[in-house]
Parts: structure tokens; sequence; C-alpha cells
């Protein structure tokens, strides 16, 4: 119950910030973030992933310091993609890869093409991390509500949505053509 909670809190987090602005105190916002982060590296079995959310936390705790509370509200998205791509972009400088370890708990044998494919796999989940990261900041400054409740409560989610589909059908594509 409580992981759903927390993935539900998480994914909802925009629409609540969105409806509730003008009724709620940035100051409840900010704690339900530092909450959420917590609580997401607390329940996280992966060290990497706990280290890389008490990061993110320690990052909002500067960035609320330099930002306006109304900013530093919104930061949760942000602070969840630069969360991601550390840990795709950092097992490409230590590997295996994340998308590799992910690969191998179906195909403990990966060949080395298979390697090689998740290797840009996670090459791609990484740039697109940055991109959504840098993308979700820039709705954050605009201080435009609506502009960042629809970007990171609908399309950001979209753009990862897509993104899996795509690379599924690519990967399904590879093997076909590989025989």
């Amino acid at each position: 119950m409580g992981k759903v909670l927390l993935v539900l809190l998480s994914v909802l987090y925009p629409a609540l910030v969105y409806f509730l602005i003008d009724r709620v105190q940035p100051g409840w916002f900010l704690s339900l973030m530092f909450g959420l982060l917590l609580w997401r590296a607390i329940a996280s079995r992966q060290p990497a992933e706990r280290w890389t959310l008490v990061a993110a936390t320690l990052l909002l705790a500067v960035l609320s310091l330099i930002l306006p509370a109304e900013q530093s509200m919104k930061l949760y998205p942000v602070l969840m993609s630069l969360a991601m791509l550390l840990l795709f972009g950092s097992s490409l400088i230590k590997g295996p890869t994340l998308v590799e370890r992910i690969a191998r708990l179906k195909e403990p044998d990966l060949p080395p093409e298979g390697v090689r494919y998740t290797r840009q796999v996670t090459r791609v989940w990484t740039v697109f991390f940055a991109a959504n990261a840098t993308i979700a900041m820039a709705t954050v400054l605009s201080n435009d509500d609506q502009l960042w409740a629809l970007y990171n409560g609908l399309i950001s989610y979209l753009l990862v949505g897509m993104l899996m589909l795509g690379e599924l059908l690519v990967r399904r594509w590879v093997r076909e053509k590989q025989g």
C-alpha cells in the first residue's frame, strides 16, 4: 500500500500543485516534496538510487533557498528527471548499464550485440532525461502555472510512454533483423 501511495503522490504531484496553488502555502508543497524524495530514498533497495535521491533532496534544499517559494515548490519533476539522468548516465561510466541490468533479468546470457544495444538505449534515456529536466526547469522559470502543469503533469508522461513504446518496437525490429 505504501509503495502505491508513493507512486500515486509522485505522479499526481503536478496536478496537486496546479489545483491547490492558490489554497495552500508553498511551504506545504516543499514539505511534501522533501517527504516524497526521502520516502523514495528510504524505500529504495538500490544503493545508487538511494544516494541519487538523497542528492536530489539536498539539491532541493539548496534551490529552495535560492528560488522564490512559488518556483521551488514546482521542482519535483525537475529533480526526478535529474535523478533518472544520474542513474542512467552514471551507468554509462561504470557499467553494466542500467538497461543491460534490466535486460539480464529476462535474458541472463545477453550476447555482445545485446550489450551494445542496451548501451545505446541507455544513452537515449540519458539524453531524454537531460532534455526533460531542462524543459521542466524552463516551465518552472516561466512562472506559467498552466504550462508547468501541462508539461510536467501530462506531456512528459506521454513522452516517456512514447519512448518506451518506440524502444520496444525498435527492439523487436532489431531482433527480427538479426534472425
